[in-house]
């Protein structure tokens, strides 16, 4: 039924989206959106139409509508609002398998002739200063669709498997791994930090609640300017007591597939789309086909002890020391050789965080593990099993020079029923460059920040 508030003109017809056209096949509709683009033939304008569903060609034959409607048609501006009417028609060349035969057209606002982003190549920095505008592109609305996806995903996991959903604090206290990469702010005369994880507080919960995660945007002020790294982005982090390291790999991998699975079977048509607007650089890249790509996410996933890892990469050509944390180029050369993601696991305890609990067969190594991504994408998951005994706890907070009173309350959770425990952080937006195979990571959000960037 139409709005009483829009100014419509059109007959009182149904009111169609492109997502959900197909069942009106057949039927006179309106769509209401926004003119994408236009060209014209001699008697006929052809006008891409979208709606933030999807977009649509409208088909405009001279015979069958009046002159000022024909000639209106035939100087809009791309982005102009408009309201079309037609008939929808099955058309098996169309991209959608539909088209829309107009019969009317109405103006809501034109646009201003001058829209900036064009058909013709723009430079990154361009299109970061116009993101505004540049999430209204096929490629951008596929993108975000397929993030869209994943985070369902992600959700329908874990409260599948009895996993309770709760929130935790962006104003923190004290930090989770260190204060170097911590945002500061004043808090009402004391100092706070926004959360770079919320994995401590998570402790917490999983200590009440059994199984718990937490999904929301964390933040990081590290001074990198990688394609990998934005300084505020999304993280679910599950938590679960009597999870050991084990656990914890078998709960990511599980995550993981159920990804790939839900994307390729959902998401299709917005892979199709991103593989057929790449960039010069993402041809070079020599990418699988992502359908191809997510086809091959079968479990069981590799699971490699970090010395084997560290052996593996020095046959391969790396000087990596030994005792040392992966680096970016360490992760690309390891997944190269891998069609699926890998499990990197117990790493030196000296390079992880105070929380890790240690292997007790080998004291110098950790009970952790990082999840790499095939073709180049590195670290997606990072994890392990936690320091559940309090003397050790304390020792290895004293160690890292942390102030003891910002985690007396982290500590008490091993004097009041500790267990074994453990879980793992998944950031949204490296998976969701992997499953896109995007070379870079801001584009994978609406509005990326980056350490030189702040607006739009």
């Amino acid at each position: 039924m139409s709005s009483p508030h829009l100014p419509i003109a059109l007959p009182d017809l149904p009111i169609a989206t492109v997502a959900t056209i197909a069942p009106f096949d057949g039927q006179r509709v309106q769509i209401r959106g926004w003119l994408y683009g236009r060209r014209s033939k001699g008697k006929l304008h052809f006008l891409q139409v979208r709606d933030g569903t999807g977009i649509i060609q409208a088909v405009m034959f001279k015979g069958d509508v009046d002159e000022a409607t024909f000639t209106l048609a035939d100087h809009l501006s791309q982005e102009t609002s408009i309201l079309v009417s037609g008939t929808v028609r099955r058309d098996e060349r169309a991209p959608i398998g539909y088209e829309l035969a107009a019969d009317g057209l109405t103006v809501v606002k034109e646009a201003a002739a001058d829209y900036p982003i064009s058909p013709k190549e723009h430079g990154v920095a361009f299109l970061m200063d116009h993101r505004h505008l540049w999430l209204r592109s096929r490629r951008q609305h596929a993108i975000l669709r397929v993030r869209a996806r994943i985070v369902k995903s992600i959700r329908d996991f874990f409260d599948s498997n009895g996993y309770l959903l709760l929130d935790t604090p962006i104003f923190t206290p004290a930090a989770c791994e260190g204060t170097s990469t911590l945002f500061e702010t004043e808090y009402h005369g004391q100092k706070a930090y926004l959360s770079q994880s919320g994995q401590l507080y998570n402790e917490a919960n999983a200590m009440a609640f059994g199984k718990v995660y937490t999904f929301g945007p964390t933040f990081r002020a590290e001074k990198s300017k990688t394609r990998r790294h934005l300084t505020e982005f999304w993280m679910v982090e599950p938590e679960a007591a009597y999870l050991d390291l084990d656990g914890v790999m078998d709960l990511a991998e599980g995550l993981v597939t159920t990804i790939a699975a839900d994307v390729l079977r959902d998401c299709g048509a917005e892979l199709d789309t991103i593989d057929a607007i790449r960039s010069e650089v993402e041809e070079q890249k020599q990418l699988k086909p992502r359908r191809e790509a997510l086809a091959l996410i079968q479990a069981p996933f590799p699971r490699i002890d970090y010395a084997d890892a560290v052996a593996m990469l020095h046959k391969l050509g790396s000087d990596m020391p030994y005792g040392d944390d992966l680096g970016a180029d360490d992760e690309t050369i390891l997944t190269q050789q891998f069609a699926t993601p890998i499990f990197v696991n117990r790493y030196p305890a000296e390079v992880k965080a105070f929380y890790m609990k240690r292997d007790p067969a080998r004291p110098d190594r950790a009970l952790c593990v990082d999840m790499l991504a095939p073709e180049g994408y590195g670290e997606v998951i990072g994890g392990g099993q936690r320091e559940d005994d309090h003397d050790t706890l304390l020792a290895a907070i004293n160690k890292h020079e942390l102030p003891v009173e910002a985690f007396d309350w982290y500590l008490d959770l091993r004097k009041y029923g500790s267990v074994p425990h453990g879980g793992f952080g998944l950031g949204l937006e490296r998976t969701v460059a992997w499953v896109c195979g995007l070379p870079h990571v801001r584009e994978t959000i609406p509005f990326a920040r980056l350490m030189d960037r702040l607006r739009p």
